[in-house]
Formats: C-alpha cells, structure tokens, sequence
C-alpha cells in the first residue's frame, strides 16, 4: 500500500479577539475564515483564548480587584457543543477547511469553573478534537482549571496527522512526546498576545516572542512536523478596557514583549513571514513529505530511542466531578437474596475441578 503526502496551505492568525465579547469575537473568527479560505488556505489556526480574550489581568492586578473581569470571562465562556461553536463548525463546513480555535470553555456544572481550551473543526463542520489545557501556568490558575488527557491525542485528517499544544504545553517534553508517538505530521501552537512576569521596568522580563520561537523550533526539529504557530495581538478593545481600570496596568501590557504568529518546516525553520507589532495572517505552503527525510537521522519515537530504558503511558479516562449510577428498578416481590450471586474466575475454575 502506497503512503500518502498531503500538501496544503496552513494560516496563522494573529489577530485581536473583541475584549470578552463572545458574539463580535465569532463575527471576527468568521471573517478570518472567509478571507483565509479565500487565499487557498485549508488550516486555519487561531490563538489562545481567542474567544473571548486572554485573561491578561490575572497578570497585572491583584486577585482581589479583579473579580469583575472574572465574572465577564465567566458569562461569555463557550460550550463546544453551543451556538458559538456552532457557527465557526457552520463557516469550516462552508468554506471547507479545517479550524483550530482557542477558547475559553464553560460547564453546565458549575458557573464558575473554565478550561483553556481548543477544538479541532473538520471541513465537513464535525468537532474532531476538544483539548483542555493540562495545566494553568503561573498566574492563569486563578483562571482555569486543569484540564485532562482526553484532547491530548493526533487526529487523522484529509491534510494529515494534526496535533496541538496550548501555549506552556509546548514546554512539557512528555506532552509533546505523546502527540510525536502518534505519528504527529501537523503541530499548533497557540498563545496570547503577551505575557508579563515582571514590571517592564526590571530586567529579567519574560520575553514571549524569544520563548515561542525556541518552543516551537525545537518541537518542529524534535517531531520532524511543520508547527503553525498562531498568538493573538493586543488591541484597543483590551487595552481600553484595562487602561480604564488601571493605567499602570495598561503600561505594562504596552511594555511587555510582544508574542508571534510563524509556521516553521521540520527543520525547525520558518517559512512564510512572521507577524508580530500587527495583526494580519501568516501563509505557508505545507508539504508533509518533508518530514521523511529527517527521520533518518533522529526519528524519537522510532530507531532513535530505546522503549526498553523508557516508558511512558498516558491516561486519557474522562474526568468529571461525579459519576451518577441510575437505579435499576427490581420486579415485585424481588428479594435481595435471589440476585445470582458474583464469583471470581479462579473460584467458577476451582468449582469445576472439585466436580
């Protein structure tokens, strides 16, 4: 059997979502498609949280100022099963592409508890892939909860083997391992639009941009993947609603680093121009039979490890905050003494052998 090469051109947007505003952020998500679509595009990658925006004030102002924003990231949350999703499934499915969409995702569970999370949107509008960030970084645990493994897998498309990683997930080795290990040809990234750890004033700043292109050149050379790297952009809309509240805030958000939007080749070497000071969408022609040659010098989740010295295993069982079992209603007169009894294999095997 003959082993398909899918070529196809992949888009990263690096776009500002509408500041916690679900609707106009889908508006926009729709828009983007169109216009990428519209340039030959069948991947098209959007940022971190895009819908309704990155919780940037977790970073800038104590928790206890900052339960407004809260409660607005709480009201405009989505459900990947709900009317918002529902629409960017109804424009892949028109323009048939395929959707990578940061958002923040709610639960019929709880008011308050939100993932980071990303789905996955086949061009036929289906939900391939719901990932939930692992774990919170820093200052995003006052934001979101852990999510599990169940999104931590490649799915198997028409333009090949598509995995993704949220942002600091990229830095987990044993994360990225496991997308490698299912034969990931298509890695994406996603991240937000900066990301402060220290007064701009101080040295010793995070630089996002720096971090993004060491995270993703090294999955790209690591996996031997092309990784379409999608951040978003810090625009008026959040810059208003923060400076309103906080002008030391706001010049911090103007000071920090800026994050990047760049689609690298399994060398580890971008192709197409990055996007950083603007928003616009980066394009790159993908051709995933690029990815053979390098295997033969380090192939990790082939020849080039050894599965007798590591083992790694990955649990992917649901995890929900309760599980309900319905009752079984019994016939009249049923006695709980008349249910068969339950008896182990080794105790039906050493019955038989006493007869």
């Amino acid at each position: 059997m003959s082993i398909s090469y899918p070529s196809f051109k992949a888009a990263a947007c690096h776009a500002a979502p509408v500041f916690l505003d679900s609707a106009r952020t889908i508006d926009k998500t729709l828009d983007l498609i169109e216009e990428a679509a519209s340039h030959g595009a069948a991947l098209i990658a959007f940022p971190e949280s895009f819908v309704p925006a990155f919780p940037i004030w977790a970073a800038l102002r104590a928790p206890i100022v900052n339960h407004d924003f809260f409660r607005a990231l709480a009201r405009e949350a989505l459900r990947v099963d709900g009317p918002e999703i529902g629409r960017v499934r109804a424009g892949a499915r028109r323009h048939g592409v395929h959707v990578s969409l940061g958002f923040t995702e709610g639960t019929e569970a709880s008011v308050g508890c939100l993932w980071n999370s990303n789905v996955l949107i086949g061009p036929d509008g289906a939900v391939l892939n719901l990932h939930r960030k692992l774990v919170p970084t820093f200052y995003e645990k006052l934001i979101w909860a852990n999510g599990d493994a169940r999104g931590l897998r490649v799915v198997q498309t028409g333009i090949g083997r598509i995995g993704m990683l949220i942002c600091g997930e990229n830095t987990n080795p044993l994360a990225r391992f496991a997308l490698m290990a299912e034969g990931e040809q298509v890695h994406i990234s996603t991240y937000p639009p900066c990301w402060p750890t220290r007064p701009p004033a101080e040295s010793g700043a995070y630089d996002l941009r720096r971090a993004i292109e060491i995270r993703a050149g090294a999955h790209a050379f690591e996996a031997k993947a092309f990784n379409i790297v999608s951040s978003a952009f810090a625009d008026r809309t959040l810059k208003d609603a923060i400076g309103a509240v906080d002008k030391d805030a706001l010049d911090v958000v103007d000071r920090s680093p800026r994050s990047v939007s760049m689609i690298l080749d399994p060398a580890g070497e971008p192709i197409g121009a990055p996007l950083s000071d603007q928003e616009g969408i980066v394009y790159a022609e993908i051709d995933t039979s690029l990815s053979v040659e390098p295997k033969q010098f380090h192939d990790v989740v082939g020849y080039y490890n050894r599965f007798d010295v590591f083992d790694l295993r990955v649990d992917r069982s649901q995890r929900d905050p309760a599980r309900f079992a319905e009752g079984v209603e019994e016939p009249p007169g049923a006695e709980a003494h008349e249910q068969p009894a339950v008896v182990s294999f080794r105790e039906t095997a050493a019955a038989r052998q006493e007869r």
